[in-house]
Formats: structure tokens, C-alpha cells, sequence
């Protein structure tokens, strides 16, 4: 096992832990994670109360009433096609565009309430970790909406990677492989035994489970043999093997011969230890730091075959290590735009986003949910970070501070219309500094740094803090004042790190 931290459990190992499993909290959230002890905190991370259903999903994306509605627009589809029966050509087309645009516009309108739906799980979650797992694994089997064309299907992939937040990586690995959105992404439906998808037997094993180097191309050939024949059922979601379609001959994967399907595959994938120290390493980079010591990974990689290739081990280990906690895990990762987002709203108490900041923030990030740039997922650390992107952090924190964010926003350019309206309120500064304390200039700053800030800062930042603070102190420090301190704490590259 990695070595275990001892010693005193400090507010800012708690703060950090509830960052990097989570997406941070308030002063008050944080002390009482902190209360709790190291092993009792990594314990209520790992078995949170709040039950799975607990935030409910919107009422298109049940997937039998999805179903239906689907049912009825495909038949709403063909007697509106069938009207177009005696008309020119040119009015033909013309009817035909007007309804692929109803369909296009109803599928935008679900993927950005399917959108709000999760990153409000994110904001106002009492399971932190399960969130945090379930993001991570969005990335890890990334699939994006704009392929898959149906919103329902990535919700219920998304419920997937919650229900196996911190199960057996295996098990996980099986249902993917056959997941109605996955299926559409990569292509997997048209897979037959006369058109093997290389492609994807590919993916699964270079990004999902072993990493480059370990299989071959003639492994990558036989299994896209084995995942032949699956096919998706577009009315009801299910998924089934045709064996008509299915290549039932022998194949010869990792130098073992028979006549493998697509769960046998899975299987002899999980056999090499090259995959339980790729995931070992990915799990790592996620909550730790990039690029690991060998010897680290190979203990965690013997944990995760120990356990049978369950996730919950090898989480708590990774939590309890005293790497974990050391100098170069603490305050060195980018926040990726979604945890920069959702932590800013946790850290300023508030318990919902106004309208469309969300997904204005995501968009102008570069992290949308549900929409990862390719099958690798995205690029993490400092690819989260340019001239423009630091500059848009600020100015989005200014204006969730200033109470502005719907003067931030286009409609147009983000496609909400006329749903961007009313709530544009900032935060409610009584909660971050109550009135009666705001006299004690240093004292301020202090609370606001250890409300903002994972570790301590250097002492010429706090300087600059207090010098402003004592600058606009005045008669009174109204929240005006205290606003611009807080967005000027925002606006640094330290609030960028976790």
C-alpha cells in the first residue's frame, strides 16, 4: 500500500480534500469535513447518505416516456412527410427542413436542461465524490451530445457512471462497451462480421483500459471481431447481440484462442496488469498530480487487483496516502472551468447559479458538460489556461460577484433566448463577512484568504489585500466594498489552483 499520512489532520488538508474529491465548500462546510477526522472524512466521501435519486433528473429524460414521445414524433414525422406528396421539389425540401429544425431545436432544448440538471447536482450535492467520480468518468468514456443527438441517452449513460461511481471498474467497463450512447458515438451499432469496427475494439483498449503499448494490432483485429453484432434499439434504448450479425468464430486475443464475444473481450482485457496500473495512474493524475513515481502506481495497481478490480479500495487508499497530502499534490492542479465554476459558487454561498451562467461559463471556458472535444476526453492542467481564458475566469467572477451576469451574457451566441431571464442576483455578503466584523481590516482579509484560498498565500499577496481594503475602507465597508476585495482575491492566479 502507499504509505499512509500520520500525523495532525490540518483545515487545509480537510480543504483540500474536499476539493480535489469534491468541488470545495463553504468556511462552515469545510470546518465541519474537518471535525470529522481524516478517516471519518474519507469515509463519508465513500459512503455518502444522500440517496442516488436524490436530484431529479428532468421528466423527458425517463426513458420510457422519452420512448413514447419518440414513437409519437417519428408517426407526427410521417404524416407530415406524407403532406408533402404533390408538392414541387422546392417546397418538399423546404417542408423537410422546417421539420428537422423542430426536431433540432426540441434536442437543444433537452441538452441544455440535461445540462443544468447536473451541474446543479455538482452545486448542491451532499455526495461530493460520486459527483466528482461521475465526471471523471464522463471524461474517461467520453461521449458528446453533438453525435449522439439525443439527450435521454447521455442521461442515462450519465446515471451509469453514478451507480458505478465507486464500484467495479469491470462491471463498469462491460455495461460501456454496450451503452446506447457509446454505441452512437463510436459507431459500434453498424459493426457486423463482414465490417468489423476496428476503431472502436481500438479505443477500448488503448483509452478505456490498458493505455498504448499494450496489445497489439492483430489484438485490436480479432477483438473488433468478437464486439461484432451489437445493436441498439432507438425506440426503447435496449441493446442486444443479433447473432446473425456477431462474427461466432475462434479468435486469438493476448495469445488466448476461442470463440469470444464482446464480454469475453472485457474479460482478457482484465486479466493484464497493464490494466489495473493504467487506471491506477489515471485515477492518480485526477486527484493527485501528473505523472506519478512508478513504485507509487504499482501499489496502488496491486490494491486494485487485490480487490478484484473494485474502485472503493483503491479511493481510500489514494485519500489516506501521505503523497496525497504532500507538497506536490496540495494547491498545484488547474481547476478545470467546471470545478472553477461550481466551487466559486460554494465558496460565495450561493445555493443556485442565476440563469445561463452555467453554461456561459463552461461554453467560454471550454468545458462543456455533456460535450467533451473528442473520444480522448479533455485535456486537463495547464490546457485549462491561457491569456484569454485567466481573463475570462475574472471577469466572470466579477460579474456573479456585481450581480451583472445576465449583462455578460448573448443569447444569440449561446443559444438560450428568451430563457436567459430573472435571476441575475450576486451573492448575499452578510453570509461572507457580517457587517459587525468588517471594522477589522486584517482580520478580514484573513478570513476572506482562508475562505478563497487553499493553502496560506505569500505575505506580499495578503499585504496587497489589506492595503486595498484600507484604501476603500471609507466611513463604512458596505458590500460594494467588500465585493471588490472578494473579486479582487478572485482575480488571481492563486484562486486558480486547488
Amino acid at each position: 500500500m502507499l504509505p499512509p499520512a500520520k500525523g495532525n489532520w490540518t483545515k487545509e488538508e480537510a480543504r483540500h480534500l474536499l476539493s480535489r474529491a469534491g468541488f470545495g465548500g463553504s468556511p462552515d462546510e469545510n470546518g465541519r469535513f474537518h471535525a470529522m477526522g481524516r478517516e471519518k472524512a474519507v469515509d463519508f466521501l465513500l459512503n455518502p447518505e444522500e440517496s442516488i435519486k436524490a436530484h431529479p433528473k428532468p421528466e423527458w429524460a425517463d426513458l420510457k416516456t422519452a420512448m413514447v414521445n419518440m414513437t409519437e414524433m417519428m408517426m407526427e414525422r410521417r404524416e407530415m412527410m406524407a403532406e408533402t406528396r404533390g408538392l414541387s421539389v422546392e417546397e418538399a425540401e423546404k417542408k423537410r427542413r422546417v421539420i428537422q429544425k423542430d426536431e433540432q431545436q426540441e434536442s437543444r432544448k433537452q441538452g441544455l436542461e440535461a445540462q443544468h440538471w447536473w451541474f446543479s447536482r455538482m452545486l448542491k450535492t451532499k455526495a461530493p465524490l460520486r459527483e466528482k467520480m461521475t465526471l471523471f468518468w464522463h471524461d474517461h468514456f467520453a461521449t458528446s451530445i453533438q453525435k449522439v443527438k439525443q439527450p435521454v441517452l447521455l442521461i442515462k449513460q450519465n446515471e451509469l457512471f453514478r451507480e458505478y461511481a465507486f464500484g467495479n471498474l469491470r462491471d463498469l467497463t462491460q455495461k460501456i462497451v454496450r451503452d446506447p450512447a457509446m454505441m452512437l458515438y463510436l459507431d459500434t451499432q453498424r459493426s457486423s462480421k463482414s465490417m468489423p469496427n476496428e476503431n472502436f475494439a481500438r479505443e477500448v483498449m488503448e483509452l478505456f483500459t490498458l493505455g498504448e503499448g499494450n496489445y497489439t494490432e492483430e489484438d485490436v483485429k480479432q477483438a473488433a471481431r468478437a464486439f461484432t453484432g451489437y445493436q441498439l434499439n432507438r425506440l426503447n434504448g435496449e441493446v442486444v447481440q443479433s447473432a446473425r450479425a456477431w462474427d461466432d468464430g475462434e479468435k486469438t486475443i493476448f495469445g488466448e484462442t476461442g470463440p469470444y464475444n464482446g464480454k469475453d473481450v472485457v474479460s482478457l482485457i482484465f486479466k493484464k496488469d497493464a490494466c489495473a496500473k493504467f487506471m491506477a495512474v489515471k485515477l492518480w493524475e485526477f486527484f493527485a498530480y501528473e505523472k506519478p513515481v512508478d513504485s507509487a502506481m504499482a501499489d496502488l495497481a496491486a490494491t486494485f487487483r487485490k480487490n478484484d478490480y473494485e474502485l472503493k479500495p483503491v479511493l481510500r487508499e489514494i485519500f489516506l496516502s501521505a503523497e496525497f497530502y504532500g507538497k506536490k499534490a496540495m494547491a498545484t492542479q488547474i481547476k478545470s472551468p467546471v470545478q472553477y465554476l461550481v466551487q466559486l459558487l460554494k465558496e460565495l454561498e450561493m445555493e443556485s447559479a442565476p440563469l445561463g451562467f452555467p453554461i456561459m461559463g463552461q461554453t467560454q471556458l471550454g468545458q462543456v458538460l455533456f460535450m467533451p472535444p473528442n473520444v480522448a476526453g479533455w485535456d486537463w492542467g495547464k490546457a485549462w489556461i491561457n491569456t484569454n481564458t485567466l481573463l475570462t475566469r475574472y471577469n466572470l467572477a466579477g460579474s456573479l460577484i456585481n450581480g451583472s451576469v445576465r449583462d455578460m451574457m448573448s443569447a444569440k451566441k449561446i443559444g438560450m433566448r428568451n430563457k436567459l431571464r430573472g435571476d441575475s442576483m450576486g451573492p448575499d455578503f452578510a453570509k461572507i463577512a457580517p457587517e459587525s466584523g468588517r471594522n477589522e481590516t486584517e482580520k478580514l482579509v484573513d478570513e476572506l484568504i482562508a475562505r478563497f484560498f487553499c493553502v496560506p498565500i505569500p505575505a506580499k499577496a495578503r499585504d496587497s489585500f489589506i492595503a486595498y481594503a484600507a484604501s476603500k475602507k471609507g466611513v463604512s465597508f458596505t458590500d460594494k466594498e467588500l465585493g471588490e476585495l472578494c473579486h479582487l482575491m478572485l482575480s488571481t492566479p492563486y484562486y486558480q489552483l486547488i
